[in-house]
């Protein structure tokens, strides 16, 4: 008997400092414009915020949920691939990076469908064995697409002929996306397929091929409230792992 009730996705979140009224503390927040598209495309968006955390942990939590979204934020620690702090890098967030690291193989081992955003899809890349540019303007030349003081910066993608998001996005094989990074993938990790770069080479979508729906997106689809088709084929991807 199939389950026609809407998917639970897991959104992962921010826990950075908050002031509201007359408290200033470490608080979970999350953007409302990515609780809008999973509820929009048709999922049950529920928080997961950083805390501590074992495999155990991760696969009770994915074993809870229908899909995961991995949302953006501050830098990955170099230190998980490798590498010295390049000094634009920002101060690390262990808690986040090893929870969401744990969210990650979960799924992948629960194939659980999932979706990374921007700093999902670096925290993607690097807990499957790659590592990231840690300034890339020092790499393409430009800060095209860094953003500006909360305003994204525009740019194309170039699709790849096979893959989720080629399939998802196939109406528009180059897209205008909405960027607001300094990093990107350098080495990328093991089992993992690029589908979408821009024209200067940064890669731009990387897919699990081992699972059904494991996709990690370096633009913000969120801020793109008309265009939900990769909101969709993840609910989509989530429902389907409920029959």
């Amino acid at each position: 008997m199939s389950d026609s009730r809407p998917p639970l996705i897991g959104v992962t979140t921010y826990l950075e400092r908050s002031q509201s009224g007359v408290w200033d503390v470490p608080a979970s927040f999350l953007p409302k414009v990515y609780l809008d598209a999973v509820t929009a495309a048709g999922g049950i968006a529920v928080l997961l915020p950083p805390q501590p955390v074992t495999a155990e942990i991760a696969g009770r939590v994915i074993d809870g949920i229908d899909g995961l979204v991995v949302a953006g934020g501050r830098d990955v620690d170099p230190a998980r691939y490798g590498q010295e702090r390049h000094p634009l890098t920002d101060e690390s967030r262990p808690d986040r990076d090893a929870w969401e690291t744990a969210l990650f193989a979960a799924a992948i081992d629960r194939d659980v469908p999932f979706l990374g955003i921007c700093r999902g899809l670096q925290v993607l890349n690097v807990a499957l064995g790659g590592s990231l540019h840690q300034h890339l303007p020092e790499v393409v030349g430009s800060l095209r697409y860094s953003g500006e003081a909360g305003v994204f910066a525009r740019n194309e993608v170039e699709l790849g002929e096979r893959g989720i998001v080629p399939t998802l996005l196939a109406d528009t094989p180059v897209l205008e996306i909405k960027s607001y990074h300094h990093q990107a993938i350098d080495r990328l990790g093991d089992g993992l397929v690029v589908t979408a770069r821009s024209d200067d080479g940064t890669v731009q979508a990387i897919e699990v091929g081992s699972v059904r729906f494991g996709v990690g997106v370096q633009w913000h689809p969120e801020q793109v409230p008309d265009d939900l088709r990769l909101f969709e084929g993840l609910v989509d991807a989530a429902r389907k792992a409920k029959e």
